[in-house]
C-alpha cells in the first residue's frame, strides 16, 4: 500500500479521541492492504480515501447520525454500477446514472466481514474498469 508521508500523524489527527473508531479503521485498513496491496490512501478532511486507478472506497466518521445508529461507528463507502439491496446498507445514492454510492455502518469488528469485502472488491473492479480519457481523468 502506498502511504503518504505524514500518514500516521494524519490518521491520529483524523480520529482524535475516537479510539474505538480508530481501532475499527485499523482493522479495515489491514484488510484493504491485504486485498489491494497496489492501492494508495489519502487522508482528507472528511474521509480517508482509497484509490487504485480511481477512487474505490473510503472510511469516515458519521457526521449526521440517524436515529438508532450506535454512538461509536465508522462509515465505509464504496461505489457500484447498481444499487445493493441489503439491510446493511445505511444509505445508497445514485450521483450519476449507473454509479451508486453505498454507505455501510460498522460498529463492531465482526461487521468487517467477507460480505463487506466482497462489496469493496466489486467496487475495486468497477473503479478499475472505468475508462481513462485523453486528459487522464475518469470518464
Amino acid at each position: 500500500m502506498e502511504l503518504p508521508a505524514n500518514y500516521e500523524m494524519d490518521i491520529l489527527f483524523f480520529f482524535g479521541e475516537k479510539q474505538e473508531e480508530l481501532r475499527l479503521y485499523n482493522l479495515f485498513f489491514d484488510c484493504i492492504c491485504t486485498s489491494f496491496p497496489e492501492a494508495s490512501v489519502r487522508v482528507q478532511k472528511s474521509q480517508i480515501s482509497f484509490y487504485g486507478r480511481h477512487f474505490f472506497a473510503a472510511a469516515s466518521l458519521p457526521l449526521r447520525r440517524k436515529k438508532g445508529w450506535p454512538e461509536h461507528s465508522l462509515l465505509i463507502t464504496f461505489g457500484l454500477p447498481c444499487r445493493l439491496d441489503s439491510p446493511r446498507i445505511a444509505v445508497a445514492v445514485e450521483p450519476y446514472p449507473g454509479r451508486w454510492t453505498h454507505h455501510v455502518l460498522v460498529s463492531r469488528e465482526e461487521q468487517l466481514d467477507e460480505e463487506l469485502f466482497e462489496w469493496v472488491s466489486a467496487s475495486w473492479a468497477f473503479s478499475e474498469s472505468k475508462r481513462k480519457n485523453t486528459h487522464g481523468t475518469s470518464g
